[in-house]
């Protein structure tokens, strides 16, 4: 059916539901005279008169009656469903499909998905854990936690975590045995550490001091693909690492570990929650972007 067909067919049921051009069109918002002629085009296209009409009372032909029939009901069932529809966006229940990586996992979102599900045990919730890069459309997901730099130009990216600090790292063991790197540039000198990441290539080591940035590509004697196993290797004084100071923090602070270059690794924005700017936000969604940034502060 067209569009607008159904329109003049919701008119005609305002009608002659209220049993007034006037009554109807202050209803809908729009005149009397679009009223009468919306119904007289459909009278037109249908070849039938559907209203009886007389300067003190208006009322539905045997036409317009079998139309009331099946139309009426349709009607009435739409506008309960809208209006259950309206009711489920202010509940919280149904689904939530939420994707991040392992370090965003552990550090923020586990706690906000953990605290969401505790006070809304009606929502069913997915957390898929996994560094490759998720394309949240296609496989459907409601949103998901990256770095603001890796974002699509077509999501809404929200921030929710505290500001993040990437570390050069090594064991005390192999820093005494060299001398340990002043600038960027020394790190060719070194034995380093490489993280191979989700897309299949070596992460770069990005450093910043006086506004001035530098991008190192190291040339590794040893490779992971895992944070643990990151550390791990460092600790074991395989070389320096590059990786987020949460995670050599433990080790930092019982001195299995050392940082270089700290006047080299600023602070930089951490995680974003995003969504396709095309998705209307559930009570649900809405519910878990609050205990995120709860989580994050």
């Amino acid at each position: 059916m067209e569009p607008r067909k159904f329109s003049d067919l919701v008119i005609f049921n305002r009608v002659a539901e209220l049993g007034s051009f006037t009554a109807a069109a202050r209803s809908l918002g729009v005149t009397q005279s679009a009223v009468s002629q919306t119904v007289k085009r459909l009278e037109s296209e249908l070849g039938l008169r559907l209203l009886s009409r007389s300067t003190r009372s208006l009322a539905p032909t045997a036409a317009g009656e079998r139309l009331l029939d099946t139309l009426a009901p349709v009607i009435a069932e739409l506008d309960a469903e809208i209006e259950e529809l309206g009711r489920l966006r202010e509940q919280p229940g149904g689904r939530l499909r939420v994707t991040c990586g392992k370090h965003a996992a552990d550090t923020l979102v586990w706690p906000a998905f953990a605290r969401l599900i505790a006070a809304h045990p009606e929502i069913d919730g997915e957390l898929s854990v996994e560094n490759r890069h998720v394309d949240i459309v296609a496989e459907r997901f409601d949103i998901g936690i990256r770095l603001r730099e890796d974002l699509e130009m077509d999501m809404v990216a929200v921030p929710v975590g505290p500001p993040l600090r990437a570390v050069v790292v090594g064991a005390a063991r192999y820093l005494d045995s060299c001398d340990p790197p002043r600038r960027p540039r020394e790190l060719s000198a070194h034995r380093c550490i490489g993280f191979r990441n989700a897309g299949g290539t070596l992460s770069p080591w990005s450093f910043e001091k006086d506004g001035r940035a530098e991008t190192v590509k190291v040339a590794p004697s040893v490779i992971v693909n895992d944070g643990d196993a990151l550390v791990g290797a460092a600790c074991a004084g395989m070389g320096l690492a590059y990786m987020l100071e949460d995670l050599a923090a433990p080790a930092l602070k019982d001195g299995g570990l050392v940082e270089v270059l700290a006047d080299w690794c600023p602070r930089f924005p951490g995680y974003h929650a995003f969504y396709s700017s095309r998705r209307q936000p559930t009570r649900a969604f809405s519910l878990f972007l609050e205990s995120l940034r709860q989580c994050g502060r």
